[in-house]
């Protein structure tokens, strides 16, 4: 599914199920010791396709480990994102030069129940958005589907920046026509080759009981 929404010069990898833990980095390992068992094999699995997908650029396996803010640790000039849901590991990674950063995330495809989460990740024009679209889609659960674009849209933030951006600091923007997404910041950008984003752009997918959203800042190379 996500070679889909990140073709080439991207490189992905995915699994759908999980790896024994065996597989881990012992440095890996160190990190989730003491969580359950299921915490352990989808830890290690997310960094097993990370590796396959750095593989591709001839980049020889090695422990995949958390930096500041807890974002994974890349080798030099490879920007990356991994995500990892219920029934499924995803990884995706480039070579700097061509995407300066990239956000992936996988979610369940289900309704949020709780009304008083959907407020709390949604603006009031984006749950406009919602009720609009789910008279037009009904069978999409939009209120996810904000909620892993702006996951996303966090992930390609981080790296440029190293500071948290909040739910509400945002503005989503869904296009079903093409199943792309404009999220508008309403806090100032980074400055990314000598130009200020004030907007991301990702792209989305529905299939096999997921939705994934994916946010790439493309490079000058």
């Amino acid at each position: 599914m996500i070679e889909k929404l990140l073709p080439a010069p991207i490189s992905t990898a995915e699994s759908f199920a999980d790896d024994p833990v065996s597989e881990m980095y012992p440095e890996e390992f160190e990190l989730v010791a003491n969580a359950v068992p299921n915490r352990q094999r989808e830890f290690g699995t997310v960094r097993n396709c990370a590796r396959r997908a750095l593989g591709a650029f001839g980049i020889d396996p090695a422990p995949v480990l958390p930096g500041p803010g807890r974002a994974p640790r890349w080798p030099d000039g490879i920007v990356g994102a991994m995500t990892h849901c219920t029934g499924y590991r995803g990884a995706a990674v480039a070579r700097a030069r061509d995407v300066r950063s990239l956000g992936v995330d996988a979610e369940p495809h289900a309704p949020i129940e709780d009304s008083g989460v959907v407020d709390l990740v949604t603006l009031p024009e984006e749950r406009a958005q919602i009720s609009q679209l789910t008279a037009h889609q009904p069978e999409i659960h939009w209120a996810r589907l904000i909620f892993s674009a702006k996951e996303s849209v966090y992930k390609a933030w981080y790296p440029l920046t190293g500071r948290w951006l909040g739910f509400e600091e945002a503005r989503l923007t869904l296009d079903p026509t093409d199943a792309t997404f404009t999220a508008r910041l309403l806090v100032p950008g980074p400055v990314v080759d000598g130009r200020r984003l004030d907007t991301f752009h990702g792209r989305w997918l529905i299939g096999a009981g997921l939705v994934m959203t994916a946010v790439t800042v493309p490079g000058t190379a």
